[in-house]
């Protein structure tokens, strides 16, 4: 194995180690010596990686902007393939996914932004991409933002234990926010639009 490789396995240790401890034992317990332990990676070796506990913290909040961007319509569009589902689908059912695992990533970022609120803008950055998405397609650009916040907020209030809804209730409001037949013509994409418009 070359030094590239071990150092990005190295690094992999250090999140997903990160990520147990926070899912486990809260932000509070996230310590160079806990990581070490947890990871089997010397103290020194995760300093290497992450020389401060705002690299870690950034590198979690990274890890998460990865999972939402990583969705098929992006990889889709960077590959030149055809899209099957728009933006605000993806989004919506990405975060139901969220809300049906531990907390432990969500729990992350709340750690890194009290610890350094100015990680903040790359969160403001990828949402404000994933919103301009959103808008480029939807035929109401208010209803879908609004549909977008409502997942996000069913979402926020389950990982901070504030959701008077039961994991069955939430995920019916998850499923009718996912579903354009109840949204009427709100749902439609302007790219559909258009097409209509071309085939005429």
């Amino acid at each position: 194995m070359d030094n590239t490789a071990r150092s990005e396995r190295t690094r992999q240790a250090v999140i997903q180690a990160a990520l147990a401890i926070i899912a486990r034992d809260g932000p509070g317990r996230l310590t160079f010596d806990a990581i070490a332990r947890e990871s089997g990676v010397s103290k020194g070796g995760v300093m290497h990686q992450f020389p401060t506990k705002v690299d870690v913290l950034r590198a979690l909040l990274e890890y998460q902007i990865q999972y939402f961007d990583d969705t098929p319509s992006l990889r889709a569009a960077k590959e030149g393939a055809p899209q099957k589902k728009g933006a605000l689908a993806e989004q919506i059912a990405r975060l139901r996914d969220v809300s049906h695992q531990p907390y432990s990533v969500a729990h992350a970022i709340v750690a890194a932004l009290v610890e350094e609120p100015e990680l903040l803008a790359v969160s403001r950055e990828t949402s404000r991409r994933h919103a301009e998405r959103i808008k480029a397609e939807a035929a109401d650009t208010d209803l879908a933002l609004l549909r977008w916040m409502a997942a996000q907020g069913l979402l926020l209030s389950a990982m901070f234990g504030m959701s008077p809804f039961s994991e069955a209730e939430r995920e019916r409001l998850f499923r009718r926010l996912m579903d354009d037949g109840k949204w009427g013509a709100a749902g439609e994409a302007k790219s559909a639009a258009k097409l209509r418009k071309t085939r005429k």
